[in-house]
């Protein structure tokens, strides 16, 4: 199956070139694996689920830019994929970007090595090749920067607010040992700044490491264990008889372990808005699993959100300047990224006039070992 993150199931403009490619892609990633795990710090630990990522619909991206009669330019156009790869790096892995550079680059060998002598990649195939490759480094890097940033910023906004506490306990009680008499009352207080000072400590600990680790905001789930295309299915026929407009389905049935709650409310938001952002055709959900991941994926056609907005959409509050009379897109994608990345994953757009816009749910299968390991201890399992 095309995993391209258009949600090209029917593998429309594909050259004979493109579907040689598309089909050397698992072989390419187990290579790509084998010699990931070997020569990257930090990748030997990492379940194959975490490590595969987006990049199995990046190669896909890249086999329809091979293909002249599609749309796509190179393995990014139209899409965020290889930021949300870049994102996932930061808040799932220890990688720096040092990291994350080099396994771009161990990709384009495998590449090169699968493709030897079975597909006749001409020098215009390579430089597609390596001009996806390239611009998803920048993409993935920055976005990587930029999410580190952000969680060490909120992760010390809290503890910082949080030290005001104390640190309020321990100035008054020095003025007030200053100027009491009191002995016994000089003690009790000089207990406290004690107390209090201990925890000022601990929180500066505690800062550090938030300082030097990575961290996100993530739901509460409830975990179980239920086949994808059945509750996809549920959503879709929901829809079809409450909105009018037709659902279409391409469901591979995927038993997994996520929470059957949170997952619904995100798919529900997403063929929400394919039916209000629309233009009245026909929606496409989409459900397929690769290397330990589900990748659940909601299509519709209409006006395409541009590349520079597309993390923006994911902001709270933030509204599609080109359709500004339909209220929306301000708390539900926001729902949709928590969700996603709560399960240990990412969600990804692909947008373009030619192929319609296609919201990509990307994470384990089995999600357990990445929500027991966040530290939250709300989360049950059903």
């Amino acid at each position: 199956m095309n995993l391209a993150t258009d949600q090209n199931c029917d593998d429309d403009g594909l050259s004979n070139t493109a579907r040689k490619f598309l089909a050397l892609r698992d072989a390419t990633m187990e290579r790509w694996e084998r010699e990931i795990r070997s020569r990257v710090d930090g990748a030997q630990a990492l379940h194959s689920p975490i490590l595969t990522n987006t990049l199995p619909a990046f190669l896909d991206n890249i086999a329809e830019a091979l293909s002249p009669l599609h749309a796509r330019e190179n393995g990014t156009s139209h899409t965020n994929a290889a930021a949300v790869h870049g994102g996932e790096r930061a808040r799932m892995t220890d990688f720096g970007p040092d990291e994350v550079i080099h396994e771009y680059q161990i990709l384009r060998e495998s590449i090169a090595a699968e493709m030897a002598g079975k597909v006749d990649l001409t020098s215009a195939d390579w430089a597609i090749i390596d001009r996806s490759i390239n611009l998803a480094v920048r993409e993935a890097v920055r976005e990587f920067v930029a999410t580190q940033d952000d969680l060490r910023r909120k992760l010390a906004a809290a503890l910082s607010h949080d030290m005001r506490t104390p640190l309020a306990v321990v100035l008054n009680g020095a003025e007030m040992i200053k100027i009491t008499g009191d002995w016994s009352m000089a003690k009790r207080t000089a207990s406290k700044i004690a107390s209090n000072a201990q925890r000022l400590q601990d929180m500066m600990t505690e800062l550090l490491d938030a300082l030097t680790s990575k961290g996100g905001d993530q739901l509460p789930l409830t975990i179980s264990t239920f086949d994808i295309a059945a509750l996809a299915g549920e959503v879709s026929n929901e829809f079809q008889q409450s909105s009018g407009v037709d659902i279409e389905t391409s469901l591979e049935s995927v038993q997994g372990f996520w929470c059957r709650d949170s997952m619904r409310r995100a798919l529900e938001n997403l063929v929400n808005n394919a039916v209000k952002y629309g233009d009245g055709a026909e929606v496409g959900i989409m459900a397929a699993q690769t290397r330990g991941r589900l990748m659940l994926s909601v299509h519709n056609t209409g006006v395409p959100i541009p590349k520079e907005r597309q993390s923006a959409i994911f902001d709270y509050l933030a509204r599609e300047p080109a359709n500004p009379s339909v209220i929306g897109w301000g708390l539900g994608l926001p729902f949709v990224k928590r969700v996603a990345e709560s399960h240990g994953g990412s969600v990804a757009v692909d947008s373009s006039p030619e192929t319609g816009t296609t919201f990509l749910i990307d994470i384990p299968v089995d999600c357990r070992p990445y929500v027991e390991s966040s530290g939250f201890p709300r989360v049950a399992a059903a």
